[in-house]
Formats: structure tokens, C-alpha cells, sequence
């Protein structure tokens, strides 16, 4: 039995048009609604035939939803919330697809009081945004990591998670403060070196006559892929899992520096036994199928 017969998904960028799609391809009797506050959004959607039904507004999108998914940036969830209280039946499990949980769960529950909300956070992305940039099988494979408040009802949990399942993610539990700190680890502190480098290099191109963009190799390329993820998304994501973020970036600022000593004084033990350790997590990664083991990432040339 399906968990959920009607799907609304207020948002329709990246993440909640592969939604739809893993929704239409895996669960196709489900009938999916779509909401987006942008009306370019919402004609593309509908020219694409991205859902069951387009609603011009956030309220008449969950009128008979019994799952609502919110698609949209982390310090944007209250007020999409806001904007379909009055209309959300009591029985509709509201869920997201933020990388924050701690913030989007108070959010949530500010806007929601009496709601069942079960947050999610599937790990999953590219670089591209907006409703074409969708696909059925983003999350295939991938991992989705369901952060429920304390208390939650146990069966609602699990609704929200087999939800995921049948799109093809692998599913794990996690309080919400806990899932901010490893994110701010595996995903949130990358994105900000590789918006600094990206940056840095940009600031240097009358320095090196613009042979940075023209000689660019593989490592710099693919720092240019993660720094050209949606700016309001990250602004939101920096902001709203702040204090993770700050501790991390304290925690990389002294590895930095001793990173810095050793090449400095010559300390060729150093720097090999710390590149032998990241080896060996890359291959770790591999082996666990976050990633392709193809020579040059599966780069097409």
C-alpha cells in the first residue's frame, strides 16, 4: 500500500521537479499537486506537464493533500508555510527537502502549531535549478535523512520515509541538531571553500591575464560545478545552520594552518600521511556508492 495518495509540492525548482517526476514514474497513481509563488514557475510547469495540477495558490495546492513537501529555501519555510495554514486538513503530513533541520523544524512548527511535521532532508543535487532541470532519478540510491521532532508519531515517521523509499532513496533517521552538524561537515563547509576559491580565483584574473579560467584544470573545474549551486539557496543554508557551519569552519581554519606549517617547514611526512588518509576516504566513498569510480569522476571529454 502506497503511503501517501496525494502529494502536494510547494516549490517546483530542482528538488520538487524531480519529485514530481520519482512520483509520476514510481507511484503513478499518486496524484501529485504543484504550487510555486513564481508565475513564470508555474507556466513552465504547466507547459511541461510537470504535474497533475498546477494551483495558483499556496492554499488551494493542499486543500485535500495528505502529504505537503516544501521545496523551497531554508529561511523561506515559515512564511510558504504561512501561506497554506489556514487551508492544510488537520491530517496532512507537512515534510521538506531543506539541508537545514533544527531551523526549518522550528519554522515549521511556529507556522503549523497542531500539524504533524516529520522534516526530510534528501541528499541529492546538481548544479542546475528551476522546473526543467528535474529528474525522475535524482534520488535513486541516494540518501534521504528524516529528522523527526520529538515525540513524533511513530507511524507518521515511517509514512514520510517509505515516501522516500518508493522514490528510490535509502532512508536513515537523525535528530535534527545532530543531522545540521555532520551536513555542515559533508556538504555545507565544501560549498563555502569552493564559493572562497572560485571567488579568490576571479579576484586574480588580471594577475594571471586570465589564465586561470583558460588552463583550468580538473580539481579547479569541479570546484566551479558546486560554486554554481543556486545563490539563494546557499545564502539561506549558510545563514540559517550558522552556528554548525562557524564550528566547522574553526575546526578547517586550524587543519588549514597546520596544513600551512607543513609545507612551510618542509614536512614531507605530514603532508604524505594526510594525503594516504584522504585517499583512503575517497575510496571509502566509492566502495559505499556515493560516487563513480570511473577515471576523471566519469568526466566526458
Amino acid at each position: 500500500m502506497l503511503p501517501f495518495a496525494r502529494v502536494t509540492i510547494i516549490g517546483l525548482g530542482l528538488i520538487g521537479s524531480s519529485l514530481a517526476r520519482a512520483i509520476r514514474q514510481y507511484m503513478p497513481t499518486v496524484r501529485v499537486t504543484g504550487h510555486d509563488a513564481d508565475p513564470q514557475v508555474r507556466d513552465v510547469a504547466r507547459a511541461i506537464d510537470l504535474c497533475d495540477d498546477i494551483a495558483d495558490t499556496a492554499g488551494a495546492a493542499v486543500t485535500d493533500a495528505d502529504l505537503v513537501v516544501l521545496c523551497v529555501p531554508v529561511r523561506a519555510m515559515g512564511a510558504a508555510a504561512a501561506d497554506f495554514a489556514d487551508d492544510l486538513p488537520g491530517d496532512a503530513i507537512v515534510s521538506d527537502v531543506g539541508s537545514c533541520k533544527a531551523d526549518v523544524l522550528a519554522q515549521l512548527s511556529a507556522a503549523l502549531p497542531g500539524h504533524a511535521i516529520i522534516p526530510a532532508h534528501p541528499v541529492a543535487g546538481t548544479e542546475n535549478s528551476g522546473p526543467e532541470a528535474g529528474f525522475a532519478t535524482l534520488f535513486q540510491g541516494r540518501w534521504c535523512i528524516v529528522t523527526p521532532p520529538a515525540g513524533a508519531d511513530p507511524t507518521a515517521v515511517e509514512r514520510v520515509a517509505e515516501f522516500w523509499r518508493r522514490v528510490g532513496a535509502e532512508v536513515e533517521t537523525m535528530e535534527p541538531a545532530h543531522h545540521d552538524l555532520v551536513l555542515a561537515v559533508t556538504s555545507h563547509l565544501p560549498h563555502l571553500i569552493a564559493y572562497t576559491i572560485v571567488g579568490t580565483a576571479s579576484d586574480l584574473e588580471d594577475v594571471t591575464q586570465s589564465e586561470v579560467i583558460k588552463y583550468s584544470a580538473g580539481g579547479f573545474r569541479d570546484f566551479t560545478r558546486i560554486a554554481a549551486s543556486d545563490p539563494t539557496m546557499w545564502r539561506d543554508v549558510f545563514l540559517a545552520n550558522k552556528d554548525a557551519v562557524l564550528e566547522m569552519l574553526q575546526r578547517f581554519s586550524e587543519d588549514l594552518s597546520a596544513l600551512q606549517r607543513a609545507i612551510r617547514w618542509d614536512d614531507g611526512d605530514a603532508l604524505f600521511n594526510l594525503f594516504t588518509r584522504t585517499r583512503a576516504i575517497r575510496r571509502s566513498i566509492i566502495e559505499q556508492g556515493q560516487d563513480d569510480p570511473k577515471p576523471d569522476f566519469g568526466r566526458k571529454h
